[in-house]
C-alpha cells in the first residue's frame, strides 16, 4: 500500500513538472492541447514541489507528510479544472492521495490524543523521589513474593513511579486464524495512582492497519479501536467488566516494574511454596489473579478469571506465560511472553509478545 502510494506521488508530480516545462518551452508536453502560459507554469511548478515534499518526507516515515500533500492536492486539482478535458484522469490519481492523506491525518491525530492522555497521566502521578525499596518494605509479603522482587534485582534500588515500554506483537483475532498478524505497540504505567495507557499499530495485511488504544485510570477503563485509523470499530467505556478486566491486566503487568508489588492497592496472599494470590483495589474496581514462580523465585505464569469480551456473561481464564526473562535497566523482567484464554474448545494463545524497550522514572 505504501508502496502503491509513494509511486502515485512521485508519477503525478512529474506530470506537474512536465507542465511547468512545457510553459517555459523547455519541452513538449503532449498530454496538454492547449498552451500552458507561464504563470499558469509557475502553478504546475508548485504542485510538483509539493508532491516531491510529500513524497521525501513520506519516504523517510515523517508524520506531517499530508501537509505537504493536501495543499500539493488542491492546487493540482485546480490545474485539472482549468485542462478538464485532457487532465481529468488526474482527478483519479488526486482521489487516491487524498485518501490516503485522510488516513494519515488520522492516524497523526489519533497519536497526538494519546501523547497528551500520556502526558496528563504522569503529570498526575505521585512520586516520592529518593525512595529506596529494602527489605523492610517487603518483610510483610508472603515469602514466595518475597522471593520473586528479591530475584528482579529492586532491593536498593529507587522505587519505581512509572514506566514506560515498546512491544512487538504478534497477535491472532479470533481461533482458528492461521496468520500472525504483526504489530507495535508501546505503553505508559504508573504506580500511584494504578494507570496504564496502551497503544498499538496493527497490520492486519497488506492493505489494512489498525490502531488501537486501551487505558485504564481511577479504576476505569477505555477501550477505542479504529480501522484504517478513520473508523471506529470499537468505542468501550464505563463498563464494569471491562474496567475489571483492565485492573487484572494491569496486576499480570507489574512483572515489568516488580517495585509496584508494595503498593497500598494491591494486598497478597500466599497459596504454597511457588504462588500468591493479588488483589487489586482501585476506585469501585476490583479483581484478582494469581502469580506462579519457579524455584528460584523468578516468575513463571499470571492467572486469572477475565471477561474476554463486554458482553460476555461469565469470566474465562487468561493466562500470561514467559518465555524468556532478561535483566534491563537493572532489573530482570520478562521479555518474551505469550497470552493466552482457555476456551471450552482448548487453549488458544493470541498473542506473543517481545518487549523491545523499557524506562523507568
Amino acid at each position: 500500500m505504501r508502496a502503491t502510494l509513494l509511486t502515485i506521488i512521485g508519477i503525478h508530480g512529474i506530470i506537474h513538472l512536465f507542465g511547468f516545462l512545457e510553459a517555459f518551452n523547455i519541452i513538449e508536453f503532449e498530454a496538454i492541447s492547449e498552451p500552458i502560459s507561464k504563470p499558469h507554469g509557475i502553478i504546475w511548478l508548485m504542485a510538483f514541489i509539493l508532491f516531491s515534499v510529500a513524497l521525501i518526507l513520506n519516504v523517510f516515515q515523517q508524520d506531517y507528510w499530508w501537509l505537504a500533500g493536501i495543499v500539493g492536492v488542491v492546487i493540482s486539482q485546480a490545474i485539472i479544472a482549468v485542462n478538464w478535458n485532457d487532465a481529468k484522469f488526474g482527478t483519479l490519481l488526486n482521489i487516491f492521495i487524498l485518501i490516503s492523506i485522510l488516513m494519515a491525518f488520522s492516524a497523526w491525530n489519533f497519536e497526538q490524543k494519546v501523547s497528551q492522555e500520556r502526558k496528563k497521566l504522569l503529570a498526575e502521578q505521585i512520586t516520592l523521589p529518593g525512595e529506596i525499596i529494602t527489605k523492610q518494605d517487603i518483610a510483610h509479603l508472603p515469602n514466595v513474593v518475597q522471593n520473586w522482587l528479591k530475584s528482579t534485582g529492586i532491593l536498593d534500588k529507587s522505587s519505581i513511579f512509572s514506566a514506560y515500554l515498546e512491544q512487538e506483537l504478534l497477535m491472532l483475532m479470533k481461533p482458528g486464524q492461521k496468520k500472525w498478524m504483526e504489530a507495535k505497540a508501546s505503553q505508559v504505567f504508573t504506580v500511584e495512582p494504578p494507570a496504564f495507557n496502551w497503544s498499538v499499530n496493527l497490520k492486519m495485511n497488506a492493505f489494512t492497519k489498525v490502531l488501537g488504544r486501551d487505558k485504564f485510570e481511577n479504576g476505569e477503563a477505555e477501550m477505542i479501536i479504529k480501522l484504517f485509523s478513520i473508523m471506529p470499530i470499537v468505542n468501550i467505556k464505563k463498563n464494569k467488566k471491562v474496567n475489571q478486566a483492565a485492573l487484572q491486566r494491569y496486576l499480570a503487568e507489574i512483572i515489568w516494574f516488580p517495585s509496584a508489588a508494595v503498593s497500598p492497592y494491591i494486598q497478597w496472599e500466599a497459596i504454597d511454596d511457588h504462588s500468591a494470590k493479588a488483589t487489586m483495589n482501585c476506585g469501585e474496581t476490583s479483581g484478582s489473579g494469581f502469580f506462579y514462580f519457579d524455584d528460584d523465585g523468578n516468575f513463571k505464569k499470571y492467572a486469572a478469571m477475565r471477561y474476554k469480551d463486554a458482553d460476555d456473561s461469565h469470566p474465562t481464564e487468561w493466562t500470561v506465560a514467559v518465555i524468556r526473562s532478561q535483566t534491563l535497566n537493572g532489573i530482570k523482567i520478562p521479555v518474551e511472553a505469550k497470552v493466552s484464554w482457555k476456551l471450552p474448545e482448548g487453549d488458544w494463545t493470541w498473542l506473543q509478545l517481545r518487549v523491545t524497550k523499557i524506562n523507568y522514572s
